[in-house]
C-alpha cells in the first residue's frame, strides 16, 4: 500500500465533484501524486531546490547535518567542477563561467560563447558545495551537461533585435554577466502562461517572485524535511505537467535529465558507492522527471555526444543581485529580499549554515567536526496534511514595519525627496492597508515597496534613484561579489602584480587616481605601458587617462589615470581566457583585426601602428604590414585613402627618425600603393560616389610618396598617364584634377588662373564656382605648394561672387576646413598672414599681389653675383620664369639677360636675395 493512497482518494473525489468525471483531471492530479511517490521511493535521495531560495537553503543545511551524505551530486555543468574550490577566495555573489572565443562546430556569429552559473550565499547549492568541500571524505560530483553541450543543444539563434534607442541604459551592476547564457540551478518559474497569470491574479501579487515568496518561501521556512521535499516535488511536477508543448524545450529538459542520471549511474558503478549514502541536488522541475533513465535502476539507453573542438576557458567572475535578476527574469529586488529573508530564517530557526573555510568575510578556521548523523525515519505522507492545513496568519510586526517606514523616509530625503514624518506614517498605514486588501495580515516587503512608491514618489524623481530602487537598497542592497586574488586567472594576477608600484587598492570597486611621475621614477614607465594596453583592451572606464598621451617616437614624462579595475573585474578576468599576459592578448587581437574578412588597409595599418606603439614589436609590425599590403592591393575604391595616407605618413616619419633604414614591408607598401593608386585614379575620378577628400588623399599619397616610390623603381609616367586619362564631371573633382596637373607641370599657373577667371565670368558656371573652390582647398593635400593660389582664389571669391552664391557656400567652406583642419587650415592661415598686411591702417593702401601692375621699376640694383650667375645659366632663368608665369624673350640689348631682369624686377630681387 502506497503512502499516498489517501491523497489519491481525495483527489479522485475532488475530480468527481468539480469536473464531469474522474478522467478529466486524472492525468494531472493523480499524475502529480505518482511523480511525488516515484521520487520519494527512489533509493538515491533526491533533494529538490529552487534557485536562490532561502527556504531551500535552510532545508539543505538542515538535511546535510542530519544525513551527512558521502557523495553529493549537483545539477551544474560538469566542466565547472575545478572552479568550485576557488569560491573560498571570493566574496559572494560570484558566477562560475565557461568562456570560448576560439569556436569550432558552432556558427561564427555566436562567438564568443559564454555560460555563467551565479552562486549566492542564500542558495541551497552553496550549502551543498560548502559541505562537500570542507567535510573530509565527501565527494562533490557535478552531473549536468557541459557548457559545450549547452550550445550543442541550443536551437539556432534569431538575429538580435536592434536596441530601443529610447530605452534607459542597463545599470552597471545588471550587466556584470554580459550576454552570457545563464544556467539556472533549480529554476522553478512556471512556463505555462495561463497558469502563471491565474496564480498571480488569485494570489493578488504582481509577479512570480512575489507569489513564490508569499506562498512557498514563508510556509516552507519552518517545515520539516519530508514536508519540504514532498511539497517541492509537488510543485515541480505541477509545473512540468502544465508546461507548454514546445518540442525543443521538452527535448532539452528530458535530455538533461537523461544526461544527469547517466552520469550518476556511471559514478556509482565506478566507485561502488551505496546510493543510500548519496544526495542528488537538482531543481524541482527535474526531480519530477518521467524519463526512462530516471533512478539508479533506470535504463542506460542515452548516449552522450562528444564535445566539439571549441577551446573552453573556465573562471570566476563577479556577480550581483541585479545581474542575477536581469539574466533570469526575476523581479527587481527579489534576490536582495531573499538574502534578507535568509538572514531572518537563520536567526529564527537557529540552523547553522555551511560556509567555506576562508570565505571572504568569514572565519579562516576549518569548520568543526559534524555530530553523528540523525537516524533515518521512513517518510510518511506529509503532503496531505500540508495541503489541508490552513495558512498560518503571521502577526503584524509593528516594530519591523515602523523601522522600515522611518528608514525609507530617511533614504528618500538623502536622494532629494521632500519626505517627512507624515510620509513615514502614511507608508506604515498604507502597507497595512495593501496587505489587508491582498488577504495578508503581515505586509510583505513587496507590499511595503508599493506603499512607499504611493506615498513618497509623486510626479517626478529628483535624484538618480526612484523610490522602488531606494526600497530595494534598503532591504539589503544590490550586493556585488568579488573574485579574490588567488582565484583570478594568471593574466589578472600578473596585471595586479605589475601595477603594485602604484600603491593603489585596485581590487576594490570604484575609481582610483594614479599619478605617474616617470621623469623622477623611471620604473613607473612599465606601469604606463601596461595601462595603455589595458585602455586598448578593456571597456571604457576601466583605465582612463586624465593627463598624458601615447604617440609614435615619444616617451612619457608625467601621466595621470583614473583606474576602476575592481569595478571592471569581469572584463579583466575574461582577458585571462584569451592569453597568459596582456601582451599576448593584445597581439592576438591585432592579428584578429588584420585577418578579419572585413579588414581594410586603413584598419590593418592601424594595427601596425598599435603594435609599434604599445608592443614595440618590429616582428609583429612587419607581419601586419605585409598583410596591409595584401589588403590594399585588393581594394577597388578610395574609401580608406584618407586614413591610409595619415597612418603611412606617421609610420614613415617614425621609421625615418628611429631606424637606420626603412623596414622592407613599408618600402613594398609604398611601391605597391603607388602603382595601385595610379591604376585606380581614372576610375575614382569618374566614380559618382567618390568624395573629394578621398580622391585628394589618393593624390596626396601619390605625390608625397613619389620620391620614395621612384627610388624604389616606380615610373612617373604611370602617374602622368593616370592623370591624363582622368575625366571627372563633378566641379570639385575637376578643380582637384587641375591642381594635380599643375603639380605635374602639365598645366601652368597662368592657365589655371585663366580657367578660374572664365568660370567667374560665365553666368552658366558662376553658381558652381564655390564647388571648384572646395576642390582647390582639398587640393592642398596633394599640392601644398598651391596654397598662395588657393588664398588668391578664395579672396577673389569674396570679392567677385554675388551674395546669393557666396553666402550659401560659406558653411561648406567652414565644414571643409573643419574636416581637414589639422593640415589644411594652418597652411591657409599662414599664407594669408604672409600676404595680407599686418596692420589695419595699411589695408586701405594695400594691393593684392595678384592685382599688382605687371611692370614695376627695379628698386634695387640688378647687378652682382646673382646677375652674373643668371647670365651664365640662361636656361635656369627661363625655367624659373615659366614657373612664375613670366613670358619673354632674351634680348641682346642688355648683356647677361639684364633686359629680362628689368622687365621682371620682382623676380630679379627675389633671386638676388636668395643667391646672396
Amino acid at each position: 500500500m502506497s503512502r499516498f493512497d489517501a491523497l489519491r482518494t481525495q483527489l479522485r473525489e475532488a475530480a468527481d465533484t468539480f469536473a464531469d468525471g474522474p478522467d478529466a483531471l486524472e492525468g494531472i492530479l493523480l499524475g502529480i501524486v505518482d511523480d511525488v511517490d516515484r521520487a520519494v521511493r527512489e533509493p538515491l535521495e533526491i533533494f529538490p531546490v529552487c534557485h536562490h531560495s532561502p527556504a531551500s537553503a535552510i532545508a539543505m543545511a538542515r538535511r546535510l547535518r542530519d544525513k551527512q551524505p558521502k557523495v553529493v551530486y549537483l545539477e551544474l555543468c560538469e566542466d565547472l567542477a575545478p572552479l568550485l574550490t576557488e569560491l573560498r577566495n571570493c566574496r559572494l555573489p560570484v558566477a562560475v563561467q565557461a568562456f570560448a572565443t576560439e569556436i569550432d562546430g558552432f556558427p561564427a556569429e555566436w562567438a564568443p560563447l559564454s555560460v555563467v552559473a551565479p552562486i549566492t550565499e542564500a542558495s541551497a547549492e552553496y550549502q551543498a558545495i560548502s559541505y562537500a568541500l570542507d567535510t573530509p571524505g565527501v565527494e562533490l560530483v557535478l552531473v549536468d551537461r557541459s557548457a559545450d553541450h549547452v550550445f550543442q543543444w541550443d536551437r539556432p539563434r534569431a538575429p538580435a533585435e536592434p536596441a530601443d534607442p529610447d530605452a534607459p541604459p542597463p545599470e552597471e551592476e545588471a550587466a556584470l554577466h554580459g550576454d552570457a547564457v545563464g544556467v539556472g540551478i533549480g529554476d522553478l518559474r512556471p512556463r505555462f502562461a495561463e497558469l502563471r497569470e491565474h496564480l498571480l491574479h488569485h494570489g493578488k501579487v504582481r509577479h512570480w517572485s512575489e507569489w513564490w515568496h508569499q506562498y512557498v518561501e514563508l510556509p516552507l521556512g519552518d517545515s520539516d524535511h519530508d514536508t519540504y521535499r514532498q511539497v517541492m516535488l509537488l510543485i515541480g511536477s505541477l509545473f512540468r505537467r502544465l508546461a507548454p508543448g514546445d518540442p525543443h524545450e521538452t527535448r532539452v529538459d528530458e535530455d538533461r535529465e537523461r544526461y544527469m542520471w547517466t552520469r550518476m549511474r556511471q559514478h556509482l558503478a565506478a566507485t561502488g558507492t551505496d546510493p543510500a549514502d548519496c544526495l542528488y541536488v537538482c531543481g524541482a522541475f527535474h526531480a519530477a522527471s518521467r524519463v526512462a533513465e530516471f533512478g539508479v535502476d533506470g535504463s542506460d539507453t542515452f548516449e552522450i555526444s562528444p564535445r566539439s573542438a571549441s577551446r573552453w576557458q573556465h573562471g570566476l567572475i563577479p556577480s550581483s543581485h541585479a545581474s542575477i535578476e536581469a539574466q533570469f527574469g526575476l523581479a527587481p529586488g527579489s534576490v536582495s529580499i531573499a538574502a534578507t529573508e535568509w538572514a531572518k530564517n537563520l536567526k529564527r530557526t537557529r540552523v547553522k549554515p555551511f560556509r567555506l573555510a576562508g570565505q571572504a568575510g568569514g572565519t579562516k578556521k576549518k569548520p568543526a567536526a559534524l555530530p553523528a548523523p540523525a537516524p533515518e525515519i521512513t517518510p510518511a505522507d506529509n503532503l496531505t496534511g500540508f495541503l489541508q492545513r490552513p495558512p498560518v496568519v503571521d502577526r503584524l510586526d509593528e516594530a519591523e514595519l515602523l523601522g522600515w517606514s522611518v528608514e525609507v523616509v530617511r533614504a528618500a530625503r538623502r536622494n532629494g525627496y521632500l519626505s517627512s514624518t507624515a510620509d513615514a506614517i502614511a507608508v506604515f498605514e498604507t502597507s497595512i492597508l495593501l496587505a489587508g486588501m491582498r488577504d495578508r495580515a503581515k505586509p510583505t516587503p513587496y507590499d511595503f515597496q508599493d506603499a512607499a512608491v504611493t506615498c513618497i514618489e509623486k510626479d517626478t524623481v529628483p535624484g538618480r534613484r526612484d523610490v522602488r530602487r531606494i526600497v530595494e537598497i534598503m532591504m539589503g542592497g544590490d550586493r556585488i561579489g568579488q573574485v579574490g586574488y588567488d582565484a583570478l586567472p594568471p593574466l589578472a594576477r600578473d596585471v595586479h602584480d605589475r601595477l603594485a608600484p602604484l600603491n593603489l587598492k585596485l581590487d576594490q570597486r570604484g575609481v582610483r587616481r594614479a599619478l605617474l611621475d616617470i621623469a623622477s621614477q623611471p620604473e613607473l614607465e612599465a606601469c604606463s605601458d601596461l595601462l595603455w594596453m589595458l585602455r586598448w583592451l578593456m571597456p571604457d572606464g576601466a583605465a582612463r587617462p586624465i593627463m598624458g598621451e601615447r604617440r609614435l617616437g615619444e616617451r612619457p614624462i608625467q601621466e595621470s589615470w583614473d583606474l576602476a579595475l575592481g569595478t571592471y573585474q569581469r572584463g579583466l578576468i575574461e582577458l585571462g581566457y584569451e592569453g597568459v599576459t596582456v601582451e599576448h592578448v593584445l597581439e592576438q587581437r591585432l592579428r584578429r583585426i588584420a585577418h578579419s574578412p572585413r579588414a581594410t588597409a586603413a584598419t590593418v595599418l592601424a594595427a601596425v601602428e598599435d603594435a609599434t606603439l604599445y608592443l614595440r614589436s618590429h616582428r609583429l609590425a612587419g607581419e601586419l604590414g605585409v598583410r596591409a599590403l595584401e589588403v590594399l592591393t585588393g581594394e577597388r575604391g578610395a574609401d580608406g585613402a584618407p586614413e591610409v595616407l595619415r597612418r603611412i605618413r606617421r609610420l614613415l616619419a617614425f621609421y625615418r627618425t628611429t631606424e637606420p633604414v626603412l623596414p622592407a614591408w613599408i618600402e613594398s607598401f609604398v611601391k605597391a600603393g603607388y602603382a595601385h593608386y595610379c591604376t585606380l585614379l581614372p576610375m575614382v575620378f569618374a566614380d559618382e560616389d567618390a568624395r573629394v577628400d578621398q580622391v585628394a588623399a589618393m593624390l596626396g599619397f601619390l605625390f608625397s610618396m613619389e620620391g620614395l616610390a621612384l627610388s624604389l623603381g616606380c615610373d612617373r609616367t604611370q602617374l602622368e598617364l593616370a592623370v591624363a586619362q582622368s575625366h571627372p564631371g563633378e566641379p570639385s573633382l575637376v578643380a582637384l584634377l587641375w591642381a594635380a596637373q599643375v603639380q605635374l607641370g602639365t598645366l601652368s599657373r597662368a592657365e589655371l588662373r585663366a580657367r578660374c577667371d572664365e568660370l567667374v565670368d560665365s553666368p552658366l558656371t558662376l553658381p558652381a564656382y564655390p564647388r571648384y573652390l572646395s576642390g582647390f582647398v582639398h587640393a592642398l593635400e596633394p599640392a601644398p605648394g598651391l596654397v598662395d593660389f588657393v588664398v588668391e582664389a578664395v579672396s577673389n571669391a569674396f570679392t567677385r561672387l554675388p551674395d546669393p552664391v557666396l553666402l550659401p557656400w560659406l558653411p561648406t567652406l567652414i565644414g571643409t576646413l573643419k574636416a581637414g583642419g589639422a593640415d589644411l587650415a594652418p597652411l591657409l592661415i599662414r599664407e594669408a598672414g604672409r600676404m595680407f598686411p599686418s596692420r589695419l591702417a595699411a589695408l586701405d593702401e594695400w594691393t593684392p599681389p595678384w592685382l599688382a601692375p605687371e611692370h614695376v621699376p627695379v628698386t634695387r640694383a640688378a647687378s652682382g653675383t646673382g646677375v652674373a650667375l643668371l647670365a651664365d645659366h640662361p636656361a635656369t632663368c627661363d625655367a624659373l620664369a615659366d614657373l612664375l608665369g613670366c613670358a619673354g624673350e632674351w634680348t641682346a640689348a642688355a648683356p647677361g639677360g639684364a633686359a629680362l631682369l628689368d622687365e621682371y624686377p620682382d623676380t630679379a630681387v627675389a633671386l638676388e636675395a636668395a643667391m646672396t
